[in-house]
């Protein structure tokens, strides 16, 4: 069975195009919408609204941004080093690593250049935190990292 599979310039470029959209959107939005004030994005679905956010998902370690950024720093550091070591990953697994690195970055630049990370998009329907782009990335790299586990799993039941 062929796997399809992706080199590191690939990886490289969705890294930084994630990176260059996150970043762009925060600072649009921080240019565009006062803090705390929403705007509708999709009606019944999706608002916009800016949030200063000095911790992590969930609204954990809050006021931690040295820490965090510190963690980002490290972890970005470290999936730089461990794609620069992979000849060719396979699909799945190359793109988590990507998505995982850009959003990395785009969450620690803000901790680093701002002492916050900007988070501005708010599910209507289900209280939810609010999240941004390198959210969306770091979470599609766990649900790809997930897809590369169950399908080499099932390669390796049918071997």
């Amino acid at each position: 069975m062929n796997q399809r599979l992706i080199n590191r310039k690939t990886l490289l470029l969705i890294s930084f195009l994630t990176v260059l959209i996150d970043q762009l959107s925060k600072d649009f939005i921080r240019q565009n919408l006062k803090t705390g004030l929403s705007s509708t994005l999709i009606p019944g679905l999706l608002k916009i609204r800016l949030v200063m956010n000095t911790g992590a998902a969930f609204s954990l370690f809050t006021n931690a941004t040295p820490f965090l950024g510190l963690l980002s720093f490290t972890v970005a550091i470290g999936l730089i080093v461990w794609i620069s070591r992979l000849s060719t990953p396979p699909f799945w697994q190359g793109l988590s690593l990507a998505l995982l690195l850009g959003g990395t970055i785009g969450n620690g630049l803000d901790r680093w250049r701002l002492g916050h990370v900007t988070d501005f998009l708010e599910l209507v329907p289900i209280h939810f935190p609010i999240f941004n782009v390198a959210d969306i990335a770091i979470n599609m790299a766990l649900i790809f990292l997930c897809i590369d586990l169950i399908t080499n799993r099932k390669k390796d039941l049918v071997s």
